[in-house]
């Protein structure tokens, strides 16, 4: 006879101690790396609107509240039962839906290792995902005790902190498995499977990252990853929700915003720093991403902090 254990009390209070956690090392509203690498922690104590992000390929759990992510119009909320997978770096908006000072959203982001995923399914026994088809590069997965227990052993570790490079590694080792025998295992396997269209797609965006200031011409870049055009358009489109021209686009203003928020660039030399060539269209197009033009975005985010 198969018994059947109740595993709901044994996620809530995993949960919980992972809360208690993130908020005794974070005290104030805000986002915060940690000893470990990839693995960061945020705090946030009132709702807010969604605001302009790039999320890279990781994970995000939320211990406690509740926050969504849009991406190319589409929320996809995440809350204690959910946990959300980017498999590609996304332009999106994050919006924090519950939180307060007395219950204040509380959650962690771990950077995923691709790598180490790849490694993951060739040693182990599953079969090779026949889909081949690209699905969008964000979903959003069921929490499990599995999962929870490997995290609660990673946060423990920064109260040993000579273990961390011995034994973080490890644990987030089991974290990627876990997440490969999770109901989001296709879309990490479809991204990682170098005969796929999803590798492909990751690869193209890294060169945009690394050349975004460059001219773009799509053509040269879908040979480059082995894709005729008409195709590297429909999936990278599928997969991001852009045109590659509006990717580059979008990374060159989050670029220039920081040019002028960090760095104190002006509007001109940041437009021009980040390659293009009009001032005024840069203007223009900076003021459709964030609703307001840069001048006074900035003057806003400097009010901000």
């Amino acid at each position: 006879m198969t018994i059947k254990h109740d595993t709901a009390p044994q996620q809530t209070s995993a949960q919980e101690s992972l809360a208690q956690i993130i908020g005794a090392q974070i005290p104030k509203p805000g986002d915060y790396g940690t000893p470990i690498t990839g693995l960061g922690f945020f705090r946030r104590e009132h709702p807010s609107p969604p605001v302009v992000c790039m999320v890279e390929p990781s994970i995000i759990l939320v211990a406690r509240g509740e926050k969504q992510l849009w991406v190319g119009g589409e929320g996809y909320p995440y809350d204690t039962s959910r946990f959300l997978i980017t498999s590609l770096d996304l332009p999106a908006n994050s919006e924090v839906l519950v939180a307060s000072p007395e219950q204040p959203c509380l959650g962690l982001t771990l950077k995923l290792d691709l790598r180490m995923l790849a490694e993951l399914i060739a040693q182990s026994d599953l079969p090779p995902t026949r889909d081949r088809s690209v699905a969008k590069g964000v979903g959003i997965g069921s929490v499990t005790p599995a999962m929870l227990a490997s995290f609660e052993r990673l946060l423990a570790l920064l109260d040993e902190p000579e273990s961390i490079p011995v034994l973080a590694p490890l644990i987030q080792r089991e974290i990627h498995y876990r997440l490969l025998q999770s109901d989001q295992a296709s879309r990490l396997r479809q991204i990682t499977s170098v005969d796929g269209q999803g590798y492909r797609i990751a690869k193209a965006i890294d060169w945009l990252k690394l050349n975004y200031t460059s001219a773009l011409r799509v053509d040269e870049l879908a040979a480059r990853v082995q894709m005729s055009t008409p195709t590297f358009h429909h999936h990278f489109r599928q997969l991001t929700t852009m045109s590659p021209l509006q990717y580059q686009k979008w990374l060159r203003l989050n670029e220039a915003r920081r040019l002028m928020l960090n760095e104190h660039q002006d509007v001109s030399s940041a437009a021009f720093k980040v390659g293009y060539e009009s001032p005024s269209q840069f203007s223009r197009e900076y003021s459709r991403l964030f609703g307001i033009p840069p001048k006074r975005d900035i003057a806003v985010l400097r009010g901000q902090g």
